[in-house]
C-alpha cells in the first residue's frame, strides 16, 4: 500500500497522519492482510466495506490499534507518580477510582498496580482501589488478562520490583504473580464513545486518543474524558502529547507538562 492510498485512509476515519507517521509500515501490513480477508482488491473497495458492515468496521478499528508499551515507560512519569499523586490518593477518604484508557496489553496498568501494592505494605490504612481498563481490541484484553509478557517488556522494570512481582517461565517470557492481576476490571471500551463512569480519581490517557486522531474526532471525545474526572483527580496523558483544547478546570500538576489536577 502507497502512502497516498494509506493517507486517504486516514482522512476518511479522521485519522491523523503525525500521529501514524512513524508506525505506519506495521499498520499498513495489518491493513492489507485485512483487505485480503474480506476480499477488498482496492482502498476504495475497502472504505466502502468499512462503512457498510458493521463486522468489518469493528475489525478496521482493531487494525488501526497501536500497542506499543513496557512497565514504567518514561521513568519520569512513574516517579511522580510514586512520589507525588499515590501520597495524594492514599488520603482520599473514599475508594480511590482509576481508568487506564486504551490500555493495550496491560503494562501500565499493571505498573500502578505494583506501585499501589508497595504504598500498601507501607500503610495499611490505604482507601480500597478499583481499577478500570479499557481497549477496543478484544486481543490486547485477552493478553493483559493473561500477564506474560517478553523481557523487552520489562526493561525499565527495576531488579528489586521484577524478582518480587514475575516468575519467569520455560519459554523465557515473563509471568505477573496473581496477587497483583486481582482487582481490575478489563472490559472493551470504544475511547469516541461516552466515558465508562465518572468521578474517576485518576485517568491514564495516554499514547492513543490525543495521538492518532484529528482535533475534529478527539476534541468531543477528550471533552468527554475530562468530565468524567473526580473534584480534584489527575489526567495523565503521553509525554510527547498536548492536549487539543485547554479546559479551564484542568491545570499542570506541578509543572509537568503532561499531568494535569481538576480544580
Amino acid at each position: 500500500m502507497e502512502d497516498s492510498q494509506f493517507r486517504l485512509l486516514l482522512d476518511r476515519f479522521g485519522f491523523s497522519w503525525a500521529g501514524f507517521r512513524k508506525v505506519r509500515k506495521g499498520v499498513k501490513k495489518r491493513i492489507g492482510r485485512h483487505m485480503q480477508e474480506v476480499g477488498c482488491r482496492s482502498v476504495e473497495e475497502y472504505i466502502e466495506a468499512v462503512n457498510r458492515n458493521r463486522e468489518v468496521r469493528v475489525q478496521f478499528e482493531c487494525v488501526m490499534t497501536v500497542s506499543i508499551s513496557r512497565f514504567f515507560r518514561d521513568r519520569g512519569l512513574w516517579r511522580d507518580v510514586r512520589e507525588g499523586i499515590l501520597p495524594v490518593l492514599a488520603k482520599s477518604p473514599h475508594s480511590v477510582k482509576v481508568w487506564c484508557a486504551g490500555c493495550a496489553s496491560g503494562e501500565e496498568v499493571y505498573s500502578f498496580k505494583i506501585l499501589w501494592g508497595r504504598l500498601r505494605g507501607e500503610d495499611t490504612h490505604l482507601p480500597d482501589l478499583s481499577i478500570l481498563a479499557t481497549d477496543l481490541c478484544p486481543a490486547y484484553l485477552e493478553r493483559a488478562r493473561a500477564a506474560v509478557y517478553p523481557p523487552g517488556s520489562l526493561r525499565d522494570v527495576p531488579e528489586t520490583i521484577r524478582s518480587a512481582c514475575f516468575e519467569k517461565n520455560s519459554a523465557g517470557k515473563h509471568a505477573l504473580k496473581s496477587e497483583i492481576k486481582e482487582g481490575i476490571e478489563w472490559r472493551v471500551h470504544d475511547l469516541l464513545s461516552d466515558p465508562p463512569g465518572n468521578t474517576f480519581d485518576l485517568i491514564f490517557l495516554r499514547n492513543n486518543l490525543l495521538t492518532y486522531y484529528k482535533d475534529e474526532i478527539k476534541i468531543p471525545a477528550f471533552t468527554k474524558v475530562v468530565g468524567s474526572l473526580s473534584t480534584g483527580g489527575f489526567l495523565i496523558i503521553g509525554s510527547h502529547e498536548r492536549m487539543p483544547i485547554e479546559p479551564s478546570n484542568l491545570e499542570p500538576w506541578k509543572e509537568n507538562g503532561f499531568v494535569f489536577q481538576n480544580q
